[in-house]
């Protein structure tokens, strides 16, 4: 059913509370099925939680599935949405158009098998099936239910070629390659800067790196916490040099990159643990650029710190959207043999 009045294509007759506030920051949505003429509905089988937001429900729940379960049923429940009140992320999902208004811009249809590509941190959503068929031991989530996307919403058609699971965890990250390629082609005034991948190992983070690489990076460092990770990435040949650091260690992580060639010109955090914020910028030349994908940073600890060590960096906010960027990291993963031996590694059953 569509309803007659007109809505805001940004979904601000979705807020229940606070009034005047967007989506992403609304403490609660309405998420009933009923559309506005410009909305749509899909009808939702997989959520991806991401990567620091899984990590701190994880850890909360020590572990335990069912504790698991609760909290994020108890969220969507008490929000209309999958935003975790403590790290404010959310993820996207997987579905099936159900219905597109008459005035729906996005151009789906129904039958159409879909990712979102905006956050569920502002999109109304609605669990049918109590998460029983999830086992808690990875972020994404098969289930059942509906959600709602807004005139201004970003969906992608999945493509036939990759398996549905492969796809949702590109998808989910595809923002970070399009814009760390955008940064590398325009950094060292014509030279091939040094770019140094924290968690390179990571799905993001392989993606950054091979974008970074084809965007004509001159040495591409890949900064991982273990052996097994550097053994990992090692593998794959997407950097040039693989460094393990605690990227929580500021000084440690800088003597590293250092050591293998940098200070970087662009620093790239794909990490999903808080705290590595003053390591990215000391890890970086002056006058260079760090980009910040990892939604565990504190950014008043990024621009405080980098204040207090007299950091030249320009520090900017990887917001997961620069145009053509489903398709450049779906390539990157059908083109890169290591991207995609990555990608199945982090996201096989079990």
């Amino acid at each position: 059913m569509t309803r007659e009045l007109p809505g805001s294509p940004l979904g601000l007759h979705r807020v229940i509370e606070p009034a005047g506030a967007l989506p992403q920051a609304a403490w609660r949505l309405d998420p009933s099925p009923e559309l506005w003429p410009d909305e749509t509905r899909v009808r939702v089988d997989r959520l991806n939680l991401d990567a620091a937001s899984f990590r701190q429900l994880t850890d909360a729940a020590g572990g335990d599935a069912e504790k698991l379960r609760a909290a994020v049923l108890g969220i969507v429940a008490e929000r209309g949405k999958m935003q975790n009140p403590v790290t404010g992320s959310g993820g996207m999902l997987t579905g099936v158009v159900e219905e597109a208004g008459p005035a729906s811009p996005l151009g789906l249809a129904a039958g159409d098998r879909v990712a979102t590509l905006v956050s569920l941190s502002l999109t109304p959503l609605v669990i049918t099936d109590g998460l029983a068929r999830w086992d808690g031991r990875s972020e994404q989530v098969p289930c059942d239910g509906h959600a709602i996307l807004f005139g201004r919403s970003i969906a992608a058609v999945l493509p036939a070629d990759l398996p549905a699971r492969l796809a949702l965890a590109v998808l989910d990250v595809c923002g970070a390659p399009a814009l760390t390629s955008r940064v590398v082609r325009k950094a060292g005034d014509g030279a091939a800067p040094v770019v140094a991948i924290l968690g390179a190992a990571g799905k993001s983070g392989s993606l950054s790196a091979v974008a970074a690489r084809r965007a004509g990076a001159g040495l591409v460092i890949g900064v991982v916490p273990n052996g097994t990770e550097a053994d990992m990435l090692k593998a794959t040949g997407l950097v040039d040099q693989v460094v393990i650091a605690d990227a929580r260690d500021p000084a440690a992580l800088a003597e590293a990159v250092r050591a293998a060639g940098g200070p970087a010109q662009v620093t790239v955090v794909c990490v999903d643990v808080p705290g590595c914020e003053g390591g990215a910028v000391l890890a970086t030349a002056q006058g260079g650029t760090v980009i910040f994908f990892s939604m565990a940073t504190s950014f008043s600890a990024a621009a405080l710190g980098a204040e207090g060590m007299a950091a030249d960096v320009t520090m900017l906010i990887g917001n997961g959207y620069v145009p053509g960027h489903a398709d450049l990291a779906l390539d990157l993963v059908r083109a890169e043999p290591g991207v995609r031996q990555i990608f199945e590694h982090r996201t096989a059953e079990g």
